[in-house]
């Protein structure tokens, strides 16, 4: 792919959705999906080392250049989830494979167990379903989290005195991220204002979620994946439970599981292995066409 990929602004019947777009326009389409509090940048390092791929990476709604959604709605999973499914019906695609990271790949796995009719190919690294939480802790979640929304509101988020001040910041709170990869996410998760430098993204991402899946949901959605899946893990990556990774793995029914030195962001600190993983992954929806 170029090494400079192409911007690209969606607009679907809620939000204003930006994206970074690599490869040629009649090449296989695949969207790709950003963790939590990053952006369309993660995959930098990644797409120039593809080819024959119509590469979407989207800001997802709240994050980077993309919309923030209206006063009174929330970042609920399962609407983040309804969000990416407008962005590909903006986009026309009837048929797609999809690349997801952390909480891009539970949006990912979710999107694929929603839609397996129409997503031909799935792969996500460090990611496969959302955090699940059992039905006994359902009220005590509500009652914190419209609590901390009530306290929180208007807040903005911190302010720095310069880009290399968020930079560590970043460094810090995602422990084991290189220098040069923060640099890549601030370039386009940070901007200027009175006084100094702050985070693009909607404070409220930060707020704890209302509700949460059960696990038996999530295994419902990951059963229902109808595509070949792709499961990229890091040695020194976000802890599983085994037993709970294990089934999730188990409910896929074509998935394959590789792993690869690194950390969370193993995608953006060391993209070369893990770039030719989705390669061969993707290939089979064909190149240019």
């Amino acid at each position: 792919m170029p090494d400079t990929p192409q911007a690209m602004t969606i607009e679907t019947p809620t939000l204003t959705v930006a994206a970074r777009v690599w490869g040629p326009a009649d090449g296989a389409p695949v969207l790709a999906l950003h963790g939590w509090l990053d952006n369309a940048a993660t995959w930098d390092g990644v797409a120039p080392l593809l080819s024959g791929l119509r590469l979407v990476c989207v800001d997802m709604p709240g994050h980077g250049l993309s919309q923030h959604v209206s006063p009174g709605q929330t970042y609920a999973f399962v609407d983040t989830v309804a969000r990416i499914h407008e962005v590909t019906v903006a986009l026309g695609w009837t048929k797609f494979g999809v690349l997801g990271h952390s909480l891009g790949a539970a949006v990912a796995s979710v999107l694929a167990g929603t839609f397996p009719e129409r997503v031909q190919r799935l792969a996500v690294v460090e990611g496969l379903g959302p955090v699940a939480e059992e039905p006994k802790h359902a009220a005590e979640r509500l009652a914190r989290s419209l609590t901390l929304e009530h306290e929180k509101r208007g807040r903005g988020s911190a302010l720095y005195p310069t880009v290399e001040h968020a930079q560590r910041r970043l460094e810090i709170a995602m422990a084991g991220l290189t220098p040069q990869s923060a640099a890549t996410l601030c370039a386009r998760g940070v901007k200027e204002v009175e006084g100094g430098f702050t985070w693009r993204s909607d404070p409220r991402l930060r707020l704890p979620s209302r509700m949460r899946l059960t696990e038996a949901q999530v295994l419902t959605f990951l059963r229902n994946i109808s595509c070949p899946t792709l499961v990229v893990r890091a040695s020194d990556g976000h802890p599983f439970m085994p037993k709970a990774h294990s089934e999730r793995l188990g409910a896929v029914p074509h998935a394959r599981v590789v792993e690869h030195p690194g950390g969370h962001h193993l995608h953006l600190d060391t993209p070369q292995a893990v770039a030719a993983d989705i390669q061969e992954h993707f290939a089979p929806l064909g190149g240019p066409r």
